[in-house]
């Protein structure tokens, strides 16, 4: 039997290298008679720059940056060098992610892009010719805007005054944008984005009503949130010619997708249009006998474009099956069913705090892999015994 296990990490909890060995650990109690891979997947988000870096066989630089609540924070990106030409890869998660804002101070209204903006000008000061950001696990909805001021952009309110973007809700004070300082360096980069190509920044399907509760926002938060990112939209259409409304990826990492394109000339991509060029889990699929994969939650959004979907896309074209490995199971999960999903079970086995669940992670899913494969070999049990005693229907 061929197992191919392909996590992606558990939001502030684990990353998918931790999780990948967690359920490796797992499947090691059955000794099993079987080929085991395990390859951890990677979506933009925690652990982007340094799985590409290691890939690549780059650096990572340290950086000391702005956080996304304000403070200081020492920060990485990384930098390889390939036919001549050098890329630095940034994460945005490793500096404006949603593990690096305190739980009491969760609020997309109050929190910045900033520290990104500074990544990119470490890369910039490098000499780069490339520049790749994933977009992930943001802590932050600010449009992009605090990127975009450590860019050297420049917000005003109606009275001509420069707007300091703390945070998203700040967006609905800005009358006017002024691009003269952007670092002039930008021009003579390429820069392309790993996101969520689901996301987009305004209307009811927009960045603010989808994820904004998850970041900490109230209902009216939301309501201000979305409003003011639909003004910001029509701001950066009328002045800046680009319409990032509704384009697609627009709303990834709290609208930094549509910051990017703005103010970067960035290229939006699918993420694993990008991821695939450096991570081959295709063939690996469709080689295996039963693939399992894990997402730190299991819910309606998880069809959109996140990595148990993906890995089901792939596994569904040869009919091999798929399971789920899930710290909760979230709103309206059993659409996943419909979408190349067979199984899928919670870590959590027994009423726990998200404190203790996060603690304990790791044995948790080390032990729902087993019990998972444990169902798998019953399933090779019956079939074996039917081979040898003829068919006897349920």
């Amino acid at each position: 039997m061929k197992i191919v296990m392909i996590p992606s990490g558990f939001k502030e909890c684990l990353d998918a290298e931790e999780v990948g060995e967690a359920m490796r650990m797992g499947v090691h109690r059955l000794n099993l008679d079987a080929s085991i891979t395990v390859i951890p997947m990677i979506d933009g988000g925690e652990g982007f720059a340094k799985s590409i870096v290691n890939i690549k066989h780059g650096r990572l630089y340290h950086k000391e940056v702005t956080g996304p609540v304000g403070q200081p924070i020492t920060s990485y990106f990384g930098i390889y060098t390939e036919n001549n030409k050098k890329t630095a890869v940034i994460e945005m998660a490793a500096v404006a992610g949603l593990k690096l804002v305190p739980r009491e101070q969760r609020n997309p209204l109050w929190t910045t892009t900033y520290g990104v903006g500074e990544l990119i000008l470490g890369a910039l000061d490098f000499g780069v010719d490339h520049i790749l950001i994933g977009c992930g696990d943001s802590g932050t909805s600010d449009g992009g805007a605090g990127m975009a001021q450590a860019l050297g952009a420049v917000f005003t309110d109606e009275a001509g005054q420069p707007v300091y973007i703390r945070g998203g809700g700040d967006l609905a004070k800005v009358r006017s944008i002024d691009l003269a300082d952007l670092d002039p360096r930008l021009t003579d980069v390429h820069i392309d984005v790993a996101c969520n190509w689901h996301n987009v920044l305004c209307g009811r399907d927009g960045v603010a009503h989808v994820f904004g509760p998850q970041k900490g926002a109230t209902a009216e938060e939301v309501e201000h949130l979305a409003s003011a990112f639909q003004h910001y939209a029509h701001l950066i259409h009328n002045q800046l010619g680009v319409d990032i409304a509704l384009a697609p990826g627009s709303g990834a990492s709290g609208g930094l997708g549509a910051g990017l394109v703005a103010f970067a000339n960035a290229k939006l991509h699918p993420r694993y249009e990008v991821i695939m060029q450096y991570i081959n889990i295709e063939q690996h699929i469709l080689e295996a006998d039963v693939v399992l994969t894990a997402e730190g939650c299991l819910d309606y959004q998880t069809p959109n474009g996140k990595i148990p979907s993906e890995v089901a896309r792939i596994a569904k074209s040869k009919g091999i099956p798929v399971i789920a490995i899930t710290g909760t199971i979230g709103e309206n999960a059993a659409i996943n069913y419909e979408n190349g999903i067979d199984a899928y079970a919670s870590i959590i086995q027994t009423p726990a705090s998200l404190d203790q669940a996060i603690l304990n992670a790791s044995p948790w899913i080390a032990d729902s892999t087993e019990a998972a494969l444990r169902h798998v070999r019953i399933g090779y049990q019956i079939a074996h015994r039917t081979l040898n005693e003829g068919y006897r229907p349920l």
